[in-house]
């Protein structure tokens, strides 16, 4: 999966430059010879910080198995002590702990988006610290605070504004109850701090939005911010995790019958423990301010349509930027805020409402413990059917070298570009060319060697021009999409970077021209390719090859 790929990519990357005290957030080994900034990428300079003695002795494989295996305890100890403010008794803190961090919604981002998982990290820490600030306002809770805000900020961007957001919500109506300088000198000192801890991301996310990092297309935003809303009842159906215990009719499509990104269920225990335990607390004026909160993040997840199973429905439809959608759903508003017009993926605020459902449960589980013991058993037994993920026909190991074809390329120290067949820029938007083998950057990270493809999260305008300016890359990418069955529609400029790329037309393969060819080959010996790695067979791609200089080894 290119995902993982990148991740493992990402760590080998930030020792890389750690070790050689280098800028992390601008390679030249992606995109080659152009290069690409990385100020929007999923990179996690913090984890990858802290386990470069990892990367660099094991190896970044290490380092993205290592991350991924330790997240669920950590989600689970974080959410437990942000419990423990709230709930009375431990058997509860335990229970929320449990429903947060190994939820089928979490687990499975720690299979797939590892970054988004880390980042969810930072949901309960900063509400503890937040909480712990009302309560005893003071430079010492300001600084940690500020630390957890921060380093939000260097592990996710996206997740970090889910943090703000939260922070935000809890401190704000507390300052603006009772205003008094003792209350709004900590907020403001834990602000700074965060600031501080964050600027590094920051500064290399403003450098990278002033050489055009951002400047994308408000009809393609349009389009994706679309695609990742969540479906009903399918938000609080059981997950998918109840059809390895045989119960696979239960298991029946979540979303608007696709698996977008990610796997935003509540699922059914949940959802039951939280509403009992806003019964059980209806008279703490905490228990409804959380249901509020999981009511809103749930709303704000469906997106900007409503889908109800299969049928999409559009309530008062309206038309933002050539794309219908529904004025009564909070996210078709959320997204025009300034600043989070980028953030794309409706079904991410399902995370956010993850933390007051899962604290609701804990109030449920710990009336319990009081109350009804033998219950707890029941939902030991409910929560092993619903929590956690275990994969589907997407999941596969990946090797972590790949020796035989790669010894040439590692022994060489001539630091040659490697173009990698099908050849492409993908990861967020927009895109260019084809997708590309995720194996590529693994080896990558083995041989050391820039790559031509490139998987980040934005693709700046500065890099797809210089790219674009390349004969040898333009005239690959339109033999890549070589069609037996010619159409008519010519594949533009502009449908090149159209979202999904494979969504859109092929063009009908014309061979060539003397002059294409020469152009091409000419321009290969200046970007200095030093091999060409085909990871599938196509009669175009390799002639094309061959026409411009190259000899199959």
């Amino acid at each position: 999966m290119r995902d993982s790929a990148a991740y493992v990519w990402g760590f080998w990357w930030m020792a890389r430059q750690v070790s050689h005290l280098a800028n992390p957030w601008s390679t030249n080994h992606m995109a080659a010879p152009a290069g690409v900034l990385l100020g929007y990428h999923t990179l996690m300079p913090l984890p990858g910080l802290l386990l470069t003695p990892v990367t660099l002795i094991f190896g970044p494989s290490a380092s993205y198995n290592l991350l991924v295996i330790v997240v669920p305890g950590l989600l689970c100890y974080a959410m437990y002590r942000a419990a423990r403010l709230w709930l009375p008794s431990q058997t509860g803190a335990i229970a929320a702990g449990a429903f947060f961090g190994l939820s089928a919604m979490l687990a499975q981002e720690d299979w797939y988006h590892i970054n988004i998982a880390v980042g969810a990290l930072f949901l309960p820490l900063a509400l503890e610290a937040s909480v712990r600030l009302r309560r005893s306002p003071g430079w010492r809770q300001a600084l940690v605070l500020g630390v957890v805000v921060g380093a939000a900020v260097l592990t996710d961007p996206e997740s970090a504004v889910l943090t703000g957001i939260l922070t935000g919500l809890v401190l704000l109506p507390w300052l603006l109850w009772r205003p008094a300088v003792a209350r709004l000198w900590p907020v403001a000192l834990g602000a700074v701090i965060a600031a501080i801890v964050a600027a590094p991301q920051l500064a290399a996310m403003i450098h990278e939005e002033s050489r055009g990092g951002l400047q994308i297309p408000a009809q393609l935003l349009g389009v994706t911010d679309k695609l990742y809303g969540v479906g009903l009842p399918g938000m609080f159906a059981p997950t998918p995790r109840v059809a390895d215990f045989g119960l696979t009719a239960l298991a029946q499509p979540f979303l608007h019958s696709r698996d977008n990104e990610g796997l935003p269920m509540f699922g059914v225990t949940l959802t039951a423990l939280a509403l009992m335990g806003l019964i059980v607390a209806w008279r703490r004026r905490r228990a409804w301010q959380l249901a509020l909160l999981w009511l809103g993040c749930a709303a704000l997840a469906l997106g900007m349509s409503l889908w109800v199973g299969n049928r999409q429905f559009m309530p008062w439809m309206q038309d933002w930027h050539g794309v219908h959608v529904s004025p009564l759903l909070p996210f078709t508003w959320f997204v025009r805020i300034p600043g989070l017009s980028a953030f794309r993926e409706a079904d991410r605020m399902a995370i956010l409402g993850l933390v007051p459902a899962a604290l609701l449960a804990g109030a449920a589980v710990d009336w319990m413990r009081y109350h009804a013991k033998p219950l707890i058993a029941v939902v030991i037994a409910l929560g092993v059917l619903e929590l956690g993920y275990s994969g589907n026909a997407k999941i596969a190991t990946m090797p972590t070298a790949y020796r035989h074809l790669d010894a040439p390329i590692a022994a060489s120290h001539s630091g040659a570009t490697v173009v990698d067949v099908p050849y492409g820029m993908r990861g967020g938007i927009p895109e260019y060319g084809g997708r590309f083998a995720a194996q590529a950057l693994v080896m990558a990270t083995a041989d050391g060697h820039p790559r031509a493809v490139a998987y980040v999260s934005r693709i700046p305008e500065s890099t797809l021009d210089a790219i674009q300016k390349h004969p040898f890359y333009s005239w690959l990418i339109r033999t890549q999409h070589f069609s037996f069955a010619p159409v008519t529609v010519p594949l533009t400029a502009a449908a090149q970077r159209s979202w999904p790329l494979w969504a859109a037309k092929l063009s009908s393969y014309t061979p060539l021209t003397a002059a294409e060819v020469a152009a091409g080959r000419r321009d290969a010996r200046t970007l200095h390719i030093g091999w060409v790695v085909a990871w599938y067979s196509n009669p175009a791609i390799v002639q094309y090859l061959h026409q411009t200089g190259f000899n199959f080894a």
